[in-house]
């Protein structure tokens, strides 16, 4: 489900928090009840009794003191069933606001994963998202209740992962740093800027935060010159930036962007994505990207595109997959999950392989080596299928 905050959802979702345990956080604050919390109202019968016991012990008629402790009862349950009732008209509140804003229903499919082995696919995968998440008591949990076959080490290595993050969020890089000095080779095979934005990070705190212009210097030569040939222009930036200081005399200069907070905290996602790359696995969890391009909208296009092809009388693949021609589904999806595994040539319709990999025309459009050796004219021109002009000039590069 893809709720942004201050969506009505999470408004009402709020309230009932606020409800139920009376929070008093400053983003609950302004909401307004009608009657005290549940547990204010049993404190104050509680403190009625007490205040009867003591009355009872000083002489007080015990018919006096009956009928304190009736009405003081009466008003607490006055209270509460006032609470509960602002709790369940929130409750129906919620459900009102989900149905309106998602008014499709959601589809229905035959049971799925019913099978041992798509069952203990799916528990594998739910592990490893909780492990992946960091929350390695609940899957721990998991795996021992779920007898879940696990791969061996995956849990010792988020653990790891975790920890230097952390570490990063506590502005404490030497785990990291010592990580990539471990791994400069996988780094540099993937043209990873991870190290640098990690030495500059420090510069930079040395610089702006202390203040301490002197080890911020000798902290860049220290450590730059082997980064050099790599981030040439980058290196002169953070050196220039000097002439600048102090900092609100560097908020309005050039080199303002050297300031911003996410120089620092962009270092906790591309340290999980470096880190992630070298187990060759991706930076998000599966099952997160699966819920969040699903809910995210992704179901209800392909229903509403099931339900017109059914109207039109117009066949579904008998494979349940998407229809290639009109009417065309298109799935919204955020710019860090548009990405594609395999390519396969829209005019050989074979997947690419290293023997066959994919190459791209000077026009834009990308077909695998074997159909443009076979569309190739002399001189290495190239007639593409999907152009209007008749041919396209060579030399022609590796996509990537």
């Amino acid at each position: 489900m893809n709720i942004k905050e201050g969506d009505p959802i999470l408004k009402e979702l709020d309230k009932l928090e606020f409800l139920f345990h009376n929070a008093s956080t400053p983003a609950l604050s302004s909401i307004k009840v009608k009657s005290p919390s549940i547990p204010s109202s049993l404190d104050a019968l509680l403190s009625s009794l007490t205040d009867a016991k003591r009355q009872l012990d000083s002489g007080v008629s015990p018919n006096t003191v009956g009928a304190q402790i009736s009405n003081a009862i009466d008003g607490r349950k006055k209270d509460i069933d006032e609470r509960l009732k602002e709790v369940y008209n929130s409750l129906g509140r919620i459900g009102k606001t989900l149905e309106k804003k998602y008014p499709d229903p959601l589809p229905k499919y035959p049971p799925l994963f019913t099978s041992p082995q798509a069952s203990a696919a799916l528990d594998r995968v739910v592990a490893l998202h909780f492990v992946r998440s960091g929350e390695f008591n609940v899957a721990d949990i998991f795996i021992h209740e779920a007898h879940v076959d696990t791969t061996p080490n995956s849990m010792d290595q988020f653990v790891d992962m975790h920890r230097i993050v952390n570490a990063l969020r506590r502005y404490d890089l030497d785990p990291a740093l010592e990580w990539c000095s471990w791994n400069r080779d996988f780094l540099r095979s993937r043209f990873s800027p991870l190290e640098f934005h990690l030495h500059r990070s420090r510069y930079l705190t040395l610089l702006l935060k202390e203040a301490d212009v002197g080890r911020a210097l000798s902290y860049a030569r220290r450590h730059f010159p082997s980064l050099y040939p790599d981030h040439a222009l980058d290196i002169a930036r953070l050196t220039n930036a000097v002439l600048f200081l102090p900092l609100e005399r560097l908020a309005k200069s050039p080199y303002a962007d050297l300031g911003a907070p996410s120089v620092h905290t962009s270092l906790e996602s591309q340290f999980a994505t470096e880190y992630c790359a070298m187990l060759r696995m991706s930076r998000q969890p599966p099952l997160r990207i699966v819920g969040d391009i699903g809910g995210g909208g992704a179901l209800v296009r392909i229903e509403k595109g099931k339900k017109v092809m059914q109207d039109k009388k117009s066949e579904w693949s008998a494979t349940e997959e998407l229809p290639v021609g009109p009417p065309h589904i298109e799935i919204p999806v955020p710019p860090e999950n548009r990405y594609h595994s395999i390519f396969a040539c829209p005019v050989s319709k074979e997947q690419a392989t290293d023997a066959n990999p994919p190459m791209m025309l000077t026009c834009g459009h990308v077909l695998a080596t074997e159909s443009i050796n076979r569309l190739a004219k002399n001189g290495g021109r190239v007639k593409c299928p999907y152009c209007p002009v008749e041919s396209v000039a060579a030399p022609l590069r590796v996509f990537l």
